[in-house]
C-alpha cells in the first residue's frame, strides 16, 4: 500500500475516534487538546497514557510505546502491520454494512419454522430477547441480492466475508447474532461447522454497555448460554464467546471494582473450569472479586435451562459459587 493511502486512511480514522471504538476513556485533559488515561495495552493503574487529539499520536509513559492509530491497531489486537490496516479498513467500512445485513437475516427470521424451532430447542423463546439481541437467520441465497440492490459493490461483500469468492452468501442455515464489528452464526446443519464469525476480531465482551453498570457480573461462554440467562431474568450477564477472553475483554472486566461470577461450561473433561480457574486468578492479580459457579457435570447454562433449571435454581447456584 502507498504512503498516500496509508496516510488516507489515518486521516479517515481518527485516533481518538478508533480509542473510544475500544472503550477507552480519558481520565483528564491536558493543555492543547491533548487528553491522559489508563493505558490499553498494558495492565494500568494510574493514567500513563497520552493522547494528542491534534496529531492523532499516542505515547504511554508506563509500557514505553506509541504511535499513531495503524501501530495502535498492531498493538492492541496483537497482529503485524498488513493485517492491522486491513482490520482498521474492515472498522471503517462494516458499520454500515454489517448494520444492514444483520437487518436482512433478522426479518428473515419468522419467515423459516426451522429457525425457530432450532431457537425453541435452545431455550430461546421470549419474544423480547429475540428484539434485545437482534437474532436473525441465514436462509442463503439471498443476501448478496439484497445488499447490491442496496448499492454495496460485490467486492465490498467479499472483504466484509460475506460472500465467498464466487459470490455465494457464506452463512447458509444459521441463526446469526449481531456483535460489535463482526457476526456470529451458529449452523443448524450438523455437516457443516457450528460455530462462524466473520474475518476480523470478535470485539469486547456482549452487550458491555448495558452490563458494565451492574457491581456484580455474570460471564458466560457462550450466546446461547447468556440468552436463556437473560430470558431469565439475570440482565447483569455478559458473554466472552470462548472460554479465552481476548485482551480488549480482559481489560473491560478490570475497569472498575466489580464482582465477576464465573458460569463457564462443566465441560466432561474440565476444559471449562479449568479456564474459569486460570481467568480467576488473573482477575484476582487486578483486584476483581472474583467468584466460580458449579454447574451440574455435563452441562453449560443453556443446557441447564433447557433441562428444566430455573432462575431460583440458577440463583442458588450463584449464591454457592465459591472464590
Amino acid at each position: 500500500m502507498s504512503r498516500q493511502a496509508l496516510d488516507e486512511l489515518k486521516r479517515q480514522i481518527r485516533l481518538l475516534e478508533y480509542l473510544q471504538a475500544q472503550d477507552w476513556q480519558p481520565a483528564r485533559q491536558l493543555s492543547r487538546g491533548r487528553l491522559m488515561g489508563l493505558c490499553p495495552l498494558h495492565s494500568d493503574h494510574r493514567p500513563s497514557f497520552l493522547v494528542d487529539t491534534s496529531k492523532s499520536l499516542f505515547y504511554c509513559y508506563g509500557c514505553g510505546r506509541g504511535g499513531d492509530v495503524i501501530r495502535f491497531a498492531e498493538l492492541y489486537h496483537q497482529v503485524k502491520f498488513p493485517q492491522a490496516v486491513a482490520l482498521l479498513h474492515q472498522w471503517l467500512g462494516l458499520p454500515p454494512l454489517l448494520h444492514e445485513a444483520a437487518g436482512f437475516y433478522h426479518m428473515q427470521l419468522h419467515r423459516y419454522g426451522e429457525a425457530i424451532t432450532y431457537l425453541h430447542a435452545r431455550g430461546i423463546r421470549s419474544p423480547e430477547l429475540v428484539e434485545h439481541m437482534q437474532i436473525g437467520y441465514a436462509p442463503g441465497g439471498c443476501l448478496r441480492g439484497w445488499l447490491t440492490q442496496l448499492g454495496y459493490p460485490l467486492r465490498a461483500l467479499h472483504q466484509a466475508g460475506l460472500v465467498t469468492a464466487g459470490g455465494y452468501d457464506t452463512y447458509t442455515h444459521r441463526v446469526v447474532f449481531p456483535l460489535q464489528g463482526n457476526l456470529y452464526g451458529r449452523s443448524l446443519s450438523v455437516s457443516a461447522p457450528p460455530h462462524r464469525f466473520l474475518p476480523g476480531a470478535k470485539g469486547g465482551l456482549y452487550a458491555w454497555e448495558q452490563v458494565r453498570q451492574y457491581p456484580n457480573v455474570i460471564l458466560v461462554e457462550g450466546l446461547f448460554d447468556y440468552a436463556v440467562l437473560w430470558q431469565a431474568g439475570f440482565h447483569n450477564v455478559t458473554c466472552s464467546m470462548g472460554s479465552h477472553l481476548n485482551g480488549q475483554q480482559y481489560r473491560q472486566l478490570c475497569d472498575s471494582p466489580r464482582t465477576v461470577c464465573l458460569a463457564f461450561d462443566a465441560d466432561p473433561n474440565g476444559s471449562g473450569q479449568q479456564a474459569a480457574r486460570l481467568l480467576a486468578g488473573r482477575l484476582r492479580e487486578q483486584g476483581v472479586n472474583v467468584r466460580r459457579v458449579s454447574l451440574p457435570e455435563g452441562h453449560d447454562p443453556n443446557s441447564f435451562f433447557v433441562e428444566n433449571g430455573d432462575a431460583r435454581q440458577f440463583r442458588s447456584l450463584l449464591e454457592a459459587a465459591l472464590p
